[in-house]
């Protein structure tokens, strides 16, 4: 006898492992016993206009369990997609529990970070207001590493590897030229810097690492900027500077929003970020008169699974495994989590915590893992970081390049 159906689902930012969380939720819920798992197709957004699939339609042997590990982005597609509170919109809420119900759909899993716990908050509360029987369960994943409670999310770990590697690359290439120069890298992150602390982690015997490192914990001003960038630049030709998308000056304002007329912003009222490494560029080769480029990652620390962390992969099926294995052991309302045991070895245990003590939160660096000039990360971060990024899982290589598993829309 089926134990229910499932509804899948994937949102926000995508990440280079996100899919691996989405196989441990198919296979442990097929391999349970649960009846049909539904994928919905661009998170919960896709679930109102009920769009959803029949995962073992498109999930139809163990190689495309393999394929689909190692493929990256969000399989289901995504959303950025802000649940409106129950008490101002009650009508959502009943037509996605209609659709729920139709479907026979016993327990819910929504794949994602902040914005994502949010929505499983949202309807885990609404559940129990209505005594539904339906089960929620939160599985983290974010690149940007900043859900609070859990030692650290699925995704950081792969676009930690990608940052600190491509810094390996971009050091080697400046240093080349005995003539001046200065390269400003931008990595993501709004209002934590774990993603550009990362860029740490490509110090090594072989590397000096980046010249400085600039997070969004830590105010950014300007005069500082320059002076410390004079500084390093007294005794090398050629300096690399790491810096934060969201670095922000003293009147709280994102260092990239100057020049702009306007500034986009998401459904949840975020801004659109990007551009700081450019203007700093520009700032740089202005007042200093040496040629200064500016690097943008964008995407490609989000996407690259050619390169992925083998450790991050097999957690983020263990975080996806986990929370249908919480489910099925009657839990809602909860997020999958990990906590660290030690660093060396390294050693963490999965646990389920309350949501609403998760959503909406926010984890940062901590201040005592930056120097105290603000221009670099400690020994702590580096012993916390550098176990997330160990080990690679190489994609099936087809024509020399990568093999992916898509839905074809």
């Amino acid at each position: 006898m089926a134990l229910g159906n499932v509804m899948v689902g994937q949102s926000g930012g995508p990440t280079s492992v996100i899919n691996s969380s989405l196989v441990g939720v198919y296979k442990t819920a097929k391999d349970s016993g649960c009846g049909t798992i539904y994928g919905m197709r661009n998170g919960i957004e896709g679930l109102l206009q009920e769009r959803y699939v029949d995962l073992s339609m498109y999930i139809k042997n163990d190689l495309d369990i393999e394929l689909l590990k190692r493929t990256p982005s969000s399989f289901l597609g995504t959303c950025r997609y802000k649940l409106p509170a129950a008490e101002k919109e009650p009508e959502v809420y009943k037509r996605l529990f209609d659709i729920l119900n139709r479907l026979e759909v016993k327990y819910f899993f929504y794949i994602g970070g902040n914005d994502s716990m949010d929505t499983i908050m949202q309807l885990s509360n609404y559940a129990a207001a209505i005594n539904s029987d339906i089960r929620f369960m939160g599985v983290p994943k974010t690149i940007d590493n900043d859900l609070a409670v859990t030692d650290h999310t699925p995704g950081y770990g792969s676009a930690a590897k990608y940052i600190a590697s491509a810094m390996k690359e971009i050091i080697r290439d400046a240093s080349t030229y005995s003539t001046d120069s200065i390269t400003v890298v931008e990595i993501m992150g709004r209002n934590a810097g774990w993603l550009t602390a990362a860029a740490a982690l490509s110090k090594s015997e072989d590397c000096n690492g980046p010249d400085l490192i600039y997070l969004p914990e830590v105010v950014f001003d300007h005069d500082k900027f320059m002076k410390q960038v004079s500084e390093v630049k007294k005794y090398k030709n050629a300096v690399v500077v790491a810096v934060s998308e969201g670095v922000k000056t003293a009147d709280g304002k994102y260092v990239c929003e100057a020049g702009k007329t306007n500034v986009f912003e998401d459904s949840f009222g975020h801004k659109m970020l990007g551009g700081t490494a450019l203007y700093l560029a520009d700032f740089l080769s202005e007042n200093t008169g040496i040629k200064s480029r500016g690097i943008v990652f964008s995407t490609l620390q989000r996407c690259a699974s050619h390169l992925v962390s083998r450790r991050d992969i097999t957690e983020a099926f263990t975080a996806g495994a986990d929370a249908v294995l919480a489910a099925l052991n009657g839990e809602t309302g909860k997020m999958v989590i990990f906590k660290r045991i030690s660093n060396a070895p390294y050693s963490i245990i999965t646990d389920s915590y309350d949501i609403n003590k998760i959503a909406n939160a926010e984890k940062c660096v901590p201040l005592d893992w930056i120097t105290e000039d603000g221009t670099y990360v400690s020994k702590e971060f580096d012993e916390y970081a550098r176990p997330l990024i160990i080990g690679e899982l190489t994609p099936f290589m087809v024509d020399g390049l990568p093999r992916h598993l898509f839905i074809d829309k």
